[in-house]
């Protein structure tokens, strides 16, 4: 997995690039103009924060950065003369696909949150969903693991009320979409249009 974001005008010229999810604990060593970010207690490579890279890169916009391979080579190139072990590669996944809710089940320890088996054509994940209109048979999108949401928030594998949860599916204001409705409630795609699988663009 290999997530990016720049955003100079509010932290300065430092590519961040995200490998895993944070660690509780975590260790930090600097070489050069490279940070790498590592979990103390396994040393698991967290990620790492490249300094004074955005003109040689070609940086221009704030946000989520879609790295090409010529740009992830150039970056490999540098954390090697710097000394470090780690190789990074292009994760051409799409993050943002359509899937079919094929099951749904109440949450043991909610009133209100539903257990959905979603199938996004390449596998079939378990997602926890809160939304009012959340039913079984419906085409939504899907935010994967690694997804970066249009407000900065990464999707992680995680837990809700100690149910696994890996994804999300989503509102379409939660997905910045133009006039997207300010209640509750998931995007729910029409048939005909979409496909399970299907890449889903925000952009």
């Amino acid at each position: 997995m290999l997530i990016a974001s720049y955003n100079k005008a509010q932290i300065g010229d430092i590519l961040i690039v995200m490998l895993h999810e944070d660690a509780p604990s975590q260790t930090v060593e600097k070489k050069d103009s490279i940070v790498e970010i590592s979990d103390s207690s396994n040393g698991t490579k967290l990620g790492y924060n490249f300094f004074g890279v955005g003109e040689r890169l070609g940086l221009t916009e704030a946000g989520q950065v879609k790295l090409s391979n010529e740009q992830v080579n150039l970056l490999n190139e540098m954390l090697q003369k710097a000394g470090f072990e780690a190789i990074l590669e292009i994760d051409e996944t799409p993050k943002f696909v359509v899937g079919l809710v094929e099951e749904m089940t109440e949450h043991p320890d909610s009133d209100h949150l539903h257990i959905t088996k979603t199938n996004i054509g390449s596998e079939i994940l378990q997602i926890v969903c809160g939304a009012p209109n959340i039913a079984q048979n419906q085409l939504v999108v899907v935010a994967r693991v690694g997804a970066m949401m249009p407000n900065g928030e990464v999707i992680w594998p995680g837990k809700l009320r100690g149910v696994e949860s890996d994804g999300m599916i989503c509102s379409a204001r939660e997905l910045h979409l133009p006039n997207a409705p300010k209640k509750r409630g998931i995007l729910v795609l029409p048939a005909g249009k979409f496909h399970q699988g299907q890449p889903f663009s925000i952009d």
